[in-house]
């Protein structure tokens, strides 16, 4: 077992903006899979959006006190030491402030000026450890305890892993990977591959599971993005995936828009599902398919799953 795993027994969760609307199914998931392993979500207090896109490309200092902000309540009002957002943006952007803070003087002179002005503790350095979903059930129970805990394998599935860019880049904010054994990969993440096989499921080797889905272009190149969903698509189907599992709801949510849309403006059809890795985790450990939200998804897995015997 994991070093870690007392310590993520219990974490702050910041669930951010997507999770409460388009990733919905993600937030739904991911909370009865902590239950059912027994790890237990803290949801922060009164937390804010992190910042994202729109704040960042005006002001990346204003977004790193975001940031901090919720931070913040997790350490010096919730008195926790580990924050997991389950979202890549979010995951990305409070280990960015956390950077920022600490090599930064400027960005740590905006913070303490506005956290003084909004009237909370201003967040220093280290106080917290921001973690992903995937360091959280990784760590938290690990390879072993999932198959100690499986009702349902998830053999014969064939699952392409799809990380996304912001889970790996950029490397410095992310000084724990790249530390060899234990640690997961910026330029080969297997954290999500070393889960859903230890869930019984066949991972296939896909050559772009960090490549960008151009979530930030949607709305202002749409064509773009799809092109880019397009080849991510197609490229899981040339590996043999019937399955794309995801990590991200931007990412997600762009998967399964841009699919249909590929068809409907460039006639470029995939048959691939696109299915969060904690659905597929829940099912496996013997959770309905409606308890994990598969119906809430665009593209529709149900009849895959049913055919492997997981949903």
């Amino acid at each position: 077992m994991s070093s870690k795993a007392k310590e993520y027994k219990k974490v702050a969760y910041y669930p951010g903006c997507a999770l409460e609307g388009t990733g919905h199914a993600y937030n739904r998931s991911t909370k009865e899979l902590g239950k059912a392993l027994g790890l237990e979500l803290d949801e922060v207090k009164n937390w804010n959006c992190c910042g994202a896109m729109e704040v960042k490309n005006i002001d990346p200092k204003v977004q790193t006190y975001l940031s901090s902000r919720v931070m913040s309540i997790a350490a010096n009002e919730m008195g926790h030491d580990v924050v997991m957002a389950p979202c890549n943006g979010c995951y990305h952007n409070l280990k960015k402030a956390e950077y920022d803070l600490k090599n930064d003087d400027a960005s740590k002179q905006v913070v303490e000026r506005i956290s003084k002005k909004a009237g909370h503790q201003t967040y220093e350095s280290g106080q917290v450890e921001t973690i992903h979903a995937l360091d959280w059930i990784k760590d938290g129970i690990g390879e072993e305890g999932l198959k100690e805990r499986v009702k349902s394998s998830l053999k014969d599935l064939k699952i392409a892993n799809y990380y996304g860019c912001m889970y790996t880049r950029p490397r410095h904010i992310f000084p724990e990977k790249d530390q060899g054994e234990g640690s997961d990969s910026t330029s080969e993440p297997h954290f999500m591959d070393d889960l859903l096989a230890a869930a019984g499921a066949e991972n296939v080797d896909f050559p772009l599971k960090t490549a960008c889905c151009g979530g930030a272009h949607t709305l202002s190149d749409s064509d773009t993005s799809t092109l880019l969903v397009s080849n991510i698509l197609e490229a899981a189907e040339s590996a043999g995936a019937e399955v794309i599992a995801t990590e991200c709801p931007t990412c997600h949510s762009g998967l399964e828009m841009h699919q249909v849309r590929a068809e409907k403006r460039f006639g470029r059809k995939t048959n691939v599902k696109i299915v969060y890795f904690t659905q597929l985790l829940g099912m496996a450990l013997g959770l309905s398919a409606k308890k994990v939200g598969v119906h809430e998804n665009i593209s529709d897995s149900r009849a895959l799953l049913k055919e492997k015997g997981i949903a």
